[in-house]
């Protein structure tokens, strides 16, 4: 199995987040085939450098992956494009960086091999969904044809944060979802979730399609508390010296239960902290320097 990151700008927290989400994973070597990290910080990786190909990409091709409708997240599908190419044999396994292996890989290798497709979880028919975005989305997509494929009811959304995908159809499906994507930017459509109904239309078309909750964790919903605590498992890293053959056997300890994968806080809570923040601004604040 191939995986592959997607990570870019000067964010740290991102990138330790991949790097997080590399060990989970090097400690099943069995099958475990490429790791491709496609990034403009390739510096960030250098202690990886034996376990990872990191394919470092100018703005030359990031703008022909974005193509004529300048869509960023085009890249994604571009970039699978690219793995599956350069790998046809092997299943391919995108990934955020806000993700880590705590189920069984071997499991997850069974189920690809078997022709089972993953995304990270499914989020209901787009037709249902009832956020503004989808609601406008579906009312420009119901009923039309994109990429050859009719939109229906049961077109589901899927959180795209996990893409898993087959070798065999691989490079069909990925085709399909590049046309899909690219027939919705043709046609208007809102974009914030073009890239992510592309893959999960392609994936439902071509493969049964499946989630992938009981093996990846995605804690896109809670990233301060995961940040904080990968943050001090890679001080401490970096304090006592490990090899990453011990922070691989570091990460074996490292409880993934630990931190909630999901949590989702009302907008008036957050509403609340920031009218607090401005009615009641630090008493004193004094830098380094200041008399």
């Amino acid at each position: 199995m191939n995986l592959l990151y997607l990570v870019f700008g000067d964010n740290v927290r991102n990138h330790f987040q991949a790097c997080f989400s590399i060990l989970s994973f090097l400690r099943y070597p069995t099958g475990l085939g490429t790791i491709t990290i496609v990034t403009d910080a390739p510096d960030f990786y250098r202690h990886l450098a034996d376990h990872v190909i990191v394919l470092p990409v100018d703005a030359a091709t990031l703008r022909e992956w974005k193509g004529e409708f300048d869509f960023f997240w085009r890249i994604k599908i571009k970039a699978l494009e690219l793995v599956a190419a350069k790998y046809p044999g092997l299943p391919l396994l995108y990934l955020d960086s806000d993700t880590f292996l705590h189920g069984s890989f071997e499991a997850l290798q069974t189920a690809l091999a078997a022709g089972q497709a993953f995304m990270h979880e499914p989020e209901g028919a787009l037709a249902e969904l009832g956020s503004k975005t989808e609601r406008r989305m579906w009312q420009q997509v119901g009923g039309k044809s994109f990429g050859g494929v009719l939109f229906h009811e049961r077109h589901s959304m899927w959180n795209a944060g996990v893409v898993g995908i087959p070798a065999q159809g691989a490079s069909d499906a990925i085709t399909l979802a590049l046309r899909i994507c690219d027939d919705l930017s043709r046609a208007g459509v809102t974009p914030r979730l073009i890239e992510q109904f592309a893959l999960s239309v392609a994936l439902q078309e071509r493969f049964d399609l499946q989630s992938a909750l009981p093996y990846i964790g995605h804690y896109w919903s809670n990233k301060t508390e995961w940040n904080d605590a990968i943050a001090s498992f890679l001080l401490e890293s970096q304090l006592k010296n490990r090899s990453v053959a011990e922070e691989i056997e570091a990460v074996n300890s490292f409880n993934f239960r630990s931190v909630p994968v999901k949590k989702r806080l009302k907008n008036t809570r957050w509403r609340l902290y920031h009218l607090v923040d401005r009615l009641f601004p630090p008493k004193e604040t004094v830098y380094a320097g200041d008399t």
